[in-house]
């Protein structure tokens, strides 16, 4: 479900396409002075803003889809990690080769990214700030690193099983950091898209509420206070919603 926020920037759109309806039914007595309130201009202003705020939509599924990936490859981490540790015991390496190894284990069986605060549905809105839990994995990532390392520095350390093998671990390793790595990219494109949406909405004199506002008192200089027309717009509301 979108999150009352981002519903109430669509509903100024929204208001805004209706502010216009009205503006074009009052034909050419509406000619305000100040260009920004022609008619021509309030359509482009509306564009933008549609475009924007289908920016932000697009971005916004492109970060839950990757922070979903995310999840889905490091879901099986701790498991592998005690299987690796299992699987070294039965070499010939030493007491403390496998003491090290068990060290990076219980790193990787520790508290675990959170993934009950970050978003599973694809229709989740984005964070508004990136979370904690990117720290999380990238610490994850490293202990994944010190095991594969003390496990690489075995001679006696050579499993059938294709999932243990180094090789596959290394390349886990890097798949791990590249899905870590897109979550952090494209938080950053659904943050900028928000930014470029406020912009457009909410910047002072220029965006789209202040010139909404402007409207609804030109008209109401035009047609006067008790006028039918104004009272056609006084109601339609923008608000300066929260990013």
């Amino acid at each position: 479900m979108p999150s009352t926020s981002e519903t109430g920037h669509a509903k100024n759109v929204a208001n805004f396409q209706d502010l216009i309806a009205f503006v074009t039914g009052y034909g050419a007595i509406y000619n305000p002075s100040k260009n920004a309130l022609k008619l021509p201009q309030l359509i482009a202003l509306h564009t933008s803003a549609q475009a924007n705020l289908a920016d932000v939509v697009t971005k916004n599924t492109t970060y839950n889809n990757t922070v979903n990936e995310r999840l889905n490859a490091f879901s099986n981490l701790k498991s592998l990690s005690t299987r690796l540790v299992n699987a070294l015991e039965t070499t010939d390496a030493t007491p403390e080769t496998i003491s090290d190894a068990k060290g990076f284990n219980r790193k990787l069986q520790g508290k675990r990214a959170s993934s009950t605060t970050e978003p599973t549905d694809p229709n989740a809105p984005a964070p508004n700030t990136i979370s904690a839990s990117q720290q999380s994995y990238d610490q994850q990532i490293q202990h994944l690193a010190g095991l594969i390392s003390v496990l690489n520095s075995e001679a006696s350390y050579s499993p059938n099983e294709n999932d243990l093998k180094i090789a596959t671990l290394t390349a886990k390793q890097a798949d791990l950091t590249a899905k870590n790595n897109a979550v952090a990219t494209s938080y950053t494109g659904v943050s900028n898209s928000r930014i470029n949406r406020n912009k457009t909405l909410y910047d002072v004199n220029t965006g789209l509420v202040d010139i909404a506002t402007e409207v609804k008192k030109y008209i109401k200089s035009l047609f006067g206070a008790t006028s039918p027309e104004f009272a056609q717009v006084k109601g339609i509301e923008f608000k300066k919603a929260k990013a």
